[in-house]
């Protein structure tokens, strides 16, 4: 497996491991988000400690309005942080 391969294997796997915990397992609910950037992100991130900043966070992804993030809505969070991180090595480069 490609190494594209395995990182993709990895993001939708995080989805489902922290997806259904309270619910819903195609959804994620605002503690299930929150648990998921702590466990998975928190090197890009930082600590998630502030409660107003995940539902920040929560609020921009959940682009429907129905008080649940969906895998497309994940996939939001996951391609803005991937070209974030494009443009640090980018103008690191410089």
């Amino acid at each position: 497996m490609s190494e594209v391969q395995q990182a993709m294997v990895h993001l939708i796997s995080a989805f489902h491991r922290y997806s259904g915990k309270e619910g819903d397992d195609l959804y994620l609910s605002r503690g299930e988000l929150k648990d998921l950037l702590e466990n998975e992100l928190k090197e890009m991130l930082g600590k998630t400690s502030d409660q107003a900043a995940v539902d920040k966070i929560f609020k921009e992804l959940d682009a429907n309005k129905d008080n649940k993030v969906d895998f497309r809505e994940y996939v939001a969070l996951v391609c803005s942080l991937t070209q974030l991180c494009h443009e640090f090595f980018v103008n690191r480069k410089k």
